[in-house]
């Protein structure tokens, strides 16, 4: 579909996958969007017991989920299969994934509850804007972060290795392996010393 603003041939799920301006009224997003509704809504129902059934219907709606991971319900995706996740990853309640761009969470990745992890954006311009115009940007998320409660990350980010993001911090740029972060926007506050015995640190995080 062209547009005065954005002329171009490719489809909008082509377009959003390749980070470019979209509609997501588009029918085939609509359609993927509905499945993802219909998905979570299943696993936002079950049982705290139903273990097994969660860990089905996680694999249905994910683009890849590894092995041990547990997300409590009530969880939110836009699409489901943008997101991914690795092994004894947990996410505590009511993550909100908007992955209309590839979210990647690694292993061992530890989720307060109330985490938002948005990939979408909008135009500043008032006539794109109006007329529902939207893009996405990836988030990448590394191996062993911990994010606490409340933490919101933006589009387009990037998180390293091991790092701490303080609850109620919101993550606008890429933070680095190894460091703990907060505030509003998140900026860094001190490095985390190397762990090789596997020990507990003896940094606290206040609030994280």
């Amino acid at each position: 579909m062209a547009s005065p603003y954005f002329p171009d041939d490719r489809s909008m799920h082509e377009r959003m996958l390749a980070g470019a301006p979209y509609l997501a009224d588009d029918p085939r997003l609509e359609e993927m969007n509905t499945r993802a509704e219909l998905l979570t809504e299943r696993y936002n129902a079950t049982s705290v017991t139903e273990r097994e059934r969660r860990r089905e219907l996680l694999a249905e709606l994910l683009g890849t989920v590894g092995a041990g991971v547990v997300i409590r319900p009530p969880l939110r995706v836009d699409y489901g299969v943008n997101l991914h996740v690795g092994e004894r990853t947990f996410a505590n309640v009511n993550l909100v994934a908007l992955d209309c761009a590839p979210i990647r969470i690694g292993a061992d990745v530890q989720i307060g509850p109330d985490v938002q992890l948005l990939t979408a954006t909008h135009p500043l311009e008032p006539g794109p804007r109006r007329d529902k115009w939207e893009g996405a940007r990836p988030i990448s998320i590394g191996d062993n972060v911990w994010l606490g409660g409340g933490v919101i990350v933006g589009p387009g980010v990037s998180i390293g290795e091991n790092t701490v993001v303080g609850a109620g911090a919101v993550v606008v740029s890429d933070l680095p392996a190894d460091v703990v972060a907060v505030g509003v926007p998140a900026r860094v506050v001190r490095d985390l010393p190397a762990d090789p015995d596997g020990g507990w640190s003896r940094i606290a995080v206040e609030g994280a």
